[in-house]
C-alpha cells in the first residue's frame, strides 16, 4: 500500500506555480500540516518514507519521518511536474492565458513550453510507483509528492481519463492511499487530512 502525501503549504501556495525552483521551504503552517500528517501515519506499519527531492517534500518527509521511525530516501521520480518557462510565474497571470484553459480542460495535449507533458507525467509516475512497489511487496509505504504528481496518479489508478484529472483535489499534506494488489490498485482514501481513520485497507479490499 502506498500512501501519498502531498507536501505542506509553503509561503508561495496559491500565489505562484513553483514548479522545481529551489529555495521554497514549508512556512509555519506546513510544519503543522506536516506534523498531523505523520501523527495520522504514526499508527500503519510503515516501511519506507520517499520523497521528491525537492526541499518543501523533504522537509514534509523527514516530519513524518520522526513520526513513523523509518529514514526518508530521496526518489526523483516523485520530483514535480517541469513547468519549462511557466516556473515561478504568479498563478493570477498565467490564468489569463489562453493555454490555462487546455491545462484545464485537455491536459493531455499540453506540454509546458519548455517543460514536460502532462501524458510524460503520468507515465513517470506511473514508473515510479511500480518500481517502489516491487521494491516492497505486501508493505505499507509513504511517497511524499507535489499536487499534479499524486493527482495524475489517482486518476491513473481510477480509471479516469487525464483530461479529467483537474477534478481530482489534492490538498497540502493530504494523504491518499492506494493498495496496489494481485487483482489491480484499489483506492482507500483521497484527500485525508484528519486523524488515521480511513487510511488502513480492510479485509474486503485486500483479500
Amino acid at each position: 500500500m502506498v500512501c501519498f502525501v502531498r507536501h505542506g503549504t509553503t509561503a508561495t501556495t496559491g500565489k505562484v506555480l513553483p514548479g522545481r525552483a529551489r529555495g521554497l521551504h514549508l512556512s509555519d503552517q506546513g510544519r503543522e500540516e506536516a506534523a498531523k500528517a505523520g501523527e495520522a501515519l504514526s499508527s500503519m506499519p510503515v516501511s519506507a518514507v520517499y520523497t521528491s527531492p525537492l526541499e518543501r517534500a523533504r522537509e514534509t518527509a523527514m516530519v513524518i519521518s520522526e513520526r513513523v521511525g523509518k529514514p526518508v530516501v530521496a526518489e526523483s521520480g516523485l520530483i514535480e511536474c517541469d513547468f519549462g518557462s511557466w516556473t515561478g510565474e504568479p498563478l493570477p497571470q498565467l490564468r489569463k492565458l489562453p493555454e490555462w484553459r487546455i491545462v484545464q480542460q485537455w491536459p493531455s495535449g499540453f506540454r509546458f513550453p519548455g517543460g514536460e507533458s502532462f501524458v510524460e507525467l503520468q507515465s513517470r509516475l506511473t514508473d515510479t510507483v511500480g518500481r517502489v512497489c516491487g521494491a516492497h511487496p505486501g508493505e505499507v509505504v509513504v511517497a511524499v509528492s507535489h499536487a499534479d504528481c499524486i493527482k495524475v496518479v489517482l486518476a491513473s489508478v481510477l480509471g479516469v481519463p487525464l483530461d479529467l484529472f483537474q477534478r481530482i483535489v489534492v490538498v497540502p499534506c493530504s494523504i491518499s492511499t492506494v493498495v496496489f494488489g494481485p487483482r489491480g490498485p484499489a483506492v482507500l482514501a483521497m484527500g485525508v487530512t484528519g486523524g488515521p481513520a480511513g487510511l488502513a485497507p480492510n479485509r474486503e479490499v485486500t483479500r
